[in-house]
C-alpha cells in the first residue's frame, strides 16, 4: 500500500496522541505511574506478521480484542508477549507470582488495560477525523500472534496498521503491540480523510 510521507507522519502523530491519552487513562486507575514510549508505526501485510520479530515464534501471547464500528469498521488487538503480560500485571496489582488467583487477576487486569489503551488510541483517531466511533466490549484470550492472520478473512484486507510501544511501570519495561485491522474501504477512507484534513490544516482552513 502506497502512503505519502506526509500522510504517514500525520498517522504517526495521531497514534502518538492516542498513546499519550491511553497513558493518562491508565494512570487514573492504577497506583503505579505508567509511561508509554513514542510509538513505532508501520503498515504491514498481515501475512508477514511472523517475520516482524515481534515475539518469539510459537509464543503464547496475551491479547485483548475490541471491535469498532461507525464510519470506520474493524478490529483493534493489543498484544503482550507472555513475559511482558506477567510483569505488567504484577507491577499494577502488586500480586506475586505464586498468588492462587493470578490467572483470573491477569485476565481482568489486561482486559481493562487493553480497553483503556485501545479506547485512547481510537478516541484520538475519531477526534482527529471528527467522527464518532462505537466500540464493543473487550475480549481477552491467549494465543499465538499468528492467529491474527485470520482477520483478513473478515476485513477483506491484508494491510494492517501496526503500532509498537513500551510501557514503563516502576522501572519495568513492558512491550505492547497494537494491531489496527480495518476493512479495506475503511482503511482507504481513513487515509483519504487524513490527507484532506492535513491539507486543510496546512492551508490554514
Amino acid at each position: 500500500m502506497n502512503v505519502s510521507p506526509e500522510d504517514f507522519d500525520a498517522l504517526t502523530e495521531i497514534m502518538n496522541i492516542g498513546v499519550g491519552k491511553a497513558a493518562s487513562l491508565l494512570n487514573e486507575i492504577t497506583a503505579s505511574h505508567i509511561r508509554l514510549s513514542v510509538p513505532q508505526v508501520q503498515i504491514i501485510n498481515i501475512n508477514d506478521i511472523g517475520s516482524q520479530d515481534l515475539v518469539p515464534e510459537n509464543e503464547i501471547c496475551a491479547q485483548v480484542r475490541l471491535d469498532f464500528s461507525g464510519p470506520f469498521s474493524g478490529t483493534s488487538v493489543l498484544v503482550f508477549p507472555s513475559g511482558s503480560a506477567a510483569a505488567l500485571v504484577m507491577a499494577i496489582t502488586d500480586e506475586k507470582p505464586d498468588t492462587p488467583e493470578l490467572d483470573s487477576i491477569r485476565a481482568e487486569t489486561l482486559k481493562e488495560v487493553g480497553n483503556l489503551f485501545i479506547n485512547g488510541v481510537m478516541g484520538s483517531i475519531g477526534n482527529f477525523l471528527r467522527e464518532h466511533i462505537s466500540y464493543s466490549l473487550p475480549d481477552y484470550y491467549e494465543d499465538k500472534i499468528e492467529v491474527l492472520k485470520d482477520f483478513k478473512e473478515t476485513t477483506n484486507n491484508e494491510n494492517v496498521l501496526l503500532t509498537t510501544t513500551n510501557f514503563y511501570v516502576e522501572n519495568i519495561n513492558v512491550t505492547g503491540i497494537i494491531f489496527l485491522m480495518l476493512e479495506i474501504e475503511s482503511l482507504n477512507l481513513l487515509l483519504k480523510k487524513i490527507e484532506t484534513i492535513s491539507a486543510e490544516e496546512s492551508s490554514g482552513l
